[in-house]
């Protein structure tokens, strides 16, 4: 995977003045995607016990990185597993604990997002983390759940600035509130489309006559393509794309996707509702190039799987295949609409070695919007 306030440590050199203007996210300018509304907060934290925490690390000419965490509740994980799933698009990638999700079905700690070489980091501090929490005691076996782009552009990968005490500050200070997207946590270096990426978050309600779940997604964006906004083709407007005449642009880079639910689905069709959010990738204009690492992580919060238990049976109500549907529908527009959230929040950065990337021109991008009729 090749080339992300909840908390800012460290000095903000780096970020170039002219960037510190208030950004707006997609619907603040406007622009509606898909025909389902949102939640409250357009955030995956709309769906009830979710929080979000992140820690950006900024330092020197070269320090551009962090961690964003997940939680699916805010009690004991390991004791109360969720219902899971991980979908693979492209698996260019260093995602640790798929195996034990595909085989058993559920998640027994917080997600983690963070650069490519911090993972193990990432995954020890999960470890320490559940083993340290009451209840946990007797724990000898814990399935980490950590994903990663890699954002060596912009950062000094190689130093592996991401700690432990940085994971376990941003999970001892999530919250269930708004989420900060743009340049922070995980998405502090990263690079989408040739501009600015970062965390990005969207959700989608359901009305009450097709059950009235909420699904919220968040995004770690590092990726290639040809970005189109609402349908409009603005990577070629703007002449910036991968593959531009001389090749001068791989498309290479990677999507960390999580998708939470309320909706009462098991494994299986979590799974299902996860391959969806490849749809919303698309629509943005992204390709799960050659070296991209896209992976889809989704839970429900509607009943969870305790750790021990008296009875040798599960028993839960479970959605109808006939009624999965809907959700599916709202995946992918909120993938869509997380995905360019993290670029219109995203701000101009100078990193690692001199590199800079732009922000996404967003005057330019509504001057477009508003040439395809996209805005008023």
């Amino acid at each position: 995977m090749r080339y992300g306030f909840g908390l800012c440590i460290i000095m903000l050199i780096g970020i170039l003045p002219s960037s510190f203007a208030q950004n707006k996210r997609l619907r603040e300018l406007g622009v509606k995607i898909g025909v389902m509304p949102t939640g409250k907060r357009n955030a995956i934290t709309d769906v009830g016990g979710v929080k979000v925490g992140q820690t950006t690390l900024i330092a020197g000419d070269s320090v551009r990185t962090g961690a964003t965490v997940i939680l699916p509740h805010g009690g004991n994980v390991f004791q109360q597993k969720v219902p899971a799933a991980i979908e693979l698009g492209n698996g260019f990638g260093k995602l640790i604990g798929y195996s034990q999700v595909a085989e058993l079905g559920n998640l027994e700690t917080p997600i983690v997002l963070t650069n490519t070489l911090n993972v193990s980091t990432a995954a020890a501090a999960l470890v320490d983390w559940t083993l340290t929490q009451k209840g946990n005691e007797n724990v000898r076996s814990v399935n980490p759940i950590v994903g990663e782009t890699n954002d060596s552009y912009l950062n000094d990968i190689r130093g592996r600035h991401v700690k432990q005490t940085d994971i376990i500050q941003a999970l001892q200070t999530a919250v269930a509130g708004n989420v900060e997207e743009g340049n922070v946590g995980a998405g502090t270096g990263t690079v989408c489309f040739g501009w600015k990426g970062g965390i990005g978050t969207s959700s989608r309600k359901l009305p009450a006559a097709l059950g009235g779940y909420t699904v919220g997604v968040l995004v770690q964006t590092n990726f290639g393509g040809v970005l189109e906004v609402a349908g409009v083709p603005v990577g070629v407007e703007l002449g910036k794309y991968s593959f531009k005449e001389t090749l001068d642009r791989s498309g290479d880079g990677s999507c960390m996707i999580v998708v939470a639910t309320d909706a009462p689905l098991d494994a299986r069709n979590l799974k299902r509702l996860a391959k969806r959010t490849l749809l919303g990738l698309g629509k943005t204009g992204g390709i799960m190039a050659n070296g991209s690492g896209d992976y889809v992580i989704a839970f429900s919060t509607a009943y969870t799987v305790p750790h021990d238990s008296n009875s040798k049976f599960e028993e839960q109500k479970l959605l109808r295949n006939d009624d999965t549907s809907p959700l599916f529908l709202a995946v992918i527009e909120a993938t869509e609409e997380a995905i360019l959230n993290s670029l219109f929040m995203a701000k101009t950065t100078k990193g690692y070695q001199g590199h800079t990337v732009e922000a996404l021109p967003v005057p330019k991008v509504v001057d477009i919007l508003k040439k395809y009729g996209k805005i008023k």
